[in-house]
């Protein structure tokens, strides 16, 4: 069993894409081997640098082992006649590669058929993969895509060398012009070039450390470790954790060090998050702080090389950072000339959507929705500043006029937080006051993802949910909905932005009724005459919104799938109601008595369903009938006492409570299915139960659909009566 690696060297990759590109390339690879019977006696593993994607694959079958398989052919009453073959039988033979003497007479649901066994021939695995690799580095995604030798061969950077190899012997594939070798090629300027591989295997990656290129985890190590080193000089200090560049830096390197720049602490009079953006998202340099948070004069950047001797590439750093705050000195000075206040005339002229109009028209269509949602706020009792939120919509799309926004617009929103702190918006107004519409102003963008943090204050919150839906509300209602990986408004980010807000602030707001009372923002507006209709909207809505609640509900508060289910089931429209009901449901879905009762509700929904199909309809309510069973007058007894107990504690959230209460009909619904037939022929007694059942899955189904329930080890599916 041969060890496996493919190795595609070329042009260096963007560092954003890599590693997307490596997890797909590995994954093909895998299906590869699994379909072609030729799977790995281990797990695959990559090795990726900005020149090379590669995937090694231990102990893979030399070929595929010979396959014996029984083929149907034409019916025994066609295939012989008299006893003697016909030409359909030797026709088949022919076919099947074996002589007609060897065919046999199998019994099928549909009588008797000419049979034969073919065995067939497994292929050498170097032969698959030679002609089946190509197919697979072709299909790599990859945002954009170079040519560079004929339009039909193409890849995010021209292919300089390949190599594939089973243990010591090439694999005699090609792709974009180049044929693989056992010749792979080490760091472009600490190493001589070419980098024999004697074999596929451990050997590979020792080889291209010999060459001074290393592997995605010693990379980081390696810069996190010259990080540390270099930040001990200064006294002090540490280097600011950013684990995004960080990841980006370990992709732009193969043997990286780092090395300590400095700039002059007069930059410092400059906000720290302009200045961190500058080193950040436009260098790629790691900030250097005091213990405290401070920022220092200092700064770190990777080099793809081992060594700065002459401190030409720390120099050439300081000289370029240097004039990035320069740049951004100058457009934080230029912008104290106009006010927000002023700026929000020039929002007449910003294009918010073609079909949409301008920002100004936005942010008065955010106002009034911040109007609304604040009033929601004030009935439901929490507390809000409305004035607050009034203010920070007026001029929270302010900055994207100002010119530090157009030139690092990362920071839009936060500029204009920054500018609402340090000019006087109005006179009149506390400081307090102006600090609470900054922070609104500075946070509403957030939260960016998932791990982002929500806004800090209630009005930042409300500010945030009411700008995202106005997005999401008018493309939708455009029609402009997300499919499949095409998200080109980032719609799928701003909605799990809102799902999050709602339910970290337990802000009482419903996604449906929100998105309808955004929609109606937009009425009387030019926009409005090209949306779809009101219906597709809201179906569309809601859809999206589900499954929106139901990524947030798995993944980022890491509840089981069937738990989730189970509990949109019953409502996905409120994210903080969702959340109340997920964890009683996790708290008691392992109960010996709500693992039998999700088997009944299961059992319950068939029956109904079945039901309907055959004509059946349950009664308007259940009736105490004179040949009633005392098994359904007394679950039903039950009922009518537990209800509106159970009601009770729903209303005031105690879910926990409600279904720990509900648990206790176990034993009563138990002998209701041992006794009792429901599917009976008398149609008033059948009518009667259906509603008893009807009855019992609505209760239950109000905090969670329990039949969404898995159970572990069991076998729900009962014989329904």
């Amino acid at each position: 069993m041969p060890d496996f690696l493919l190795e595609i060297g070329c042009e260096e990759i963007p560092a954003r894409m890599i590693d997307a590109a490596s997890q797909e390339l590995r994954e093909r690879v895998a299906a590869l081997l699994n379909r072609e019977r030729l799977s790995s006696s281990g797990n695959l593993s990559s090795f990726d640098t900005p020149r090379r994607l590669a995937v090694l694959a231990p102990g893979i079958a030399a070929a595929q082992d010979d396959v014996t398989e029984q083929v149907t052919g034409p019916s025994a009453t066609v295939a012989y006649k008299d006893g003697q073959p016909t030409p359909a039988a030797h026709a088949f033979a022919k076919k099947a590669g074996v002589d007609v003497s060897q065919l046999a007479t199998i019994s099928t649901t549909r009588g008797e058929y000419l049979a034969a066994k073919i065995t067939k021939k497994g292929r050498s695995a170097a032969e698959i993969l030679a002609e089946e690799l190509p197919k697979e580095i072709a299909s790599l995604y990859w945002p954009k895509s170079m040519y560079w030798r004929q339009p039909s061969e193409r890849f995010i950077r021209p292919v300089r060398w390949l190599v594939a190899m089973l243990d010591e012997d090439v694999i005699r594939l090609e792709f974009g012009g180049i044929r693989a070798e056992k010749t792979s090629r080490g760091h472009r300027s600490l190493s001589n070039g070419a980098v024999t591989i004697a074999r596929a295997g451990t050997g590979y990656v020792d080889a291209l450390r010999h060459a001074k290129v290393l592997g995605r985890d010693e990379r980081d190590q390696q810069i996190r470790k010259a990080l540390d080193a270099a930040t001990r000089t200064i006294r002090g200090a540490r280097w600011r954790e950013d684990k995004a560049l960080l990841d980006k830096v370990v992709n732009l390197t193969e043997f990286p060090s780092v090395v300590l720049g400095n700039f002059d602490p007069d930059y410092l009079v400059l906000p720290e998050e302009v200045l961190v953006t500058v080193m950040r998202d436009h260098q790629s340099y790691f900030a250097v702080e005091q213990a405290s948070g401070k920022l220092l004069p200092h700064f770190l950047t990777a080099l793809n090389t081992d060594d700065d001797p002459q401190g030409l590439i720390r120099h050439g750093n300081e000289r370029v950072l240097r004039a990035r705050f320069n740049d951004a000195r100058f457009f934080w000075q230029t912008d104290q000339k106009i006010s927000l206040l002023e700026r929000l005339e020039l929002l007449r002229h910003v294009t918010f959507q073609k079909d949409l109009g301008s920002y100004y028209e936005k942010t008065q269509r955010v106002q009034r929705l911040c109007s609304w949602l604040s009033e929601l706020l004030k009935q439901s009792g929490m507390a809000v500043r409305p004035g607050v939120i009034h203010k920070a919509a007026c001029l929270a799309k302010a900055d994207l006029t100002t010119e530090l926004v157009k030139e690092f617009t990362e920071l839009q929103g936060i500029v204009g937080g920054l500018y609402a702190r340090v000019q006087e918006l109005d006179p009149s107004l506390p400081k307090a006051t102006r600090l609470a519409i900054a922070d609104a102003i500075y946070d509403h963008y957030k939260p960016e993802s998932t791990d982002d943090e929500v806004p800090r204050s209630v009005e930042g919150a409300v500010l945030s949910i009411a700008d995202k839906a106005d997005t999401i509300a008018g493309m939708f209602a455009l029609g402009l909905v997300p499919s499949g990986s095409k998200d080109p408004f980032a719609l799928r980010r701003q909605a799990n932005g809102i799902v999050k807000v709602i339910a970290e602030k337990r802000l009482p707001f419903r996604l449906t009724k929100l998105m309808q009372d955004t929609r109606a923002g937009y009425q009387g507006s030019e926009a409005e005459k090209k949306f779809i209709a009101p219906r597709s909207f809201e179906d569309s809505i809601r859809t999206f919104f589900y499954e929106r609640l139901e990524f947030y509900l798995r993944d980022v508060r890491g509840y089981a799938l069937d738990v989730v289910r189970a509990v949109l089931a019953a409502d996905a429209d409120d994210a903080v109601d969702a959340i109340g009901r997920a964890a009683a449901v996790k708290e008691v879905m392992h109960v010996p008595e709500f693992q039998a009762i999700g088997a009944a509700c299961k059992r319950i929904r068939n029956i109904l369903k079945q039901a309907r199909e055959n004509g059946f309809e349950p009664a308007g309510k259940f009736e105490y009938l004179p040949g009633a069973a005392e098994e359904e007058k007394t679950l039903m007894a039950y009922l009518e006492r537990t209800s509106p107990r159970v009601e009770v504690h729903r209303n005031q959230k105690q879910y926990l409570d409600a279904l720990l209460l509900l648990s206790t009909a176990r034993e009563l619904i138990d002998n209701f299915f041992d006794k009792v037939m429901v599917m009976v022929d008398d149609e008033q007694v059948r009518a009667n139960r259906l509603a008893l059942l009807q009855t019992l899955l609505k209760e239950f189904s109000t905090i969670a659909d329990f039949s969404e329930i898995v159970i572990e080890g069991k076998n729900p599916s009962k014989t329904d009566s």
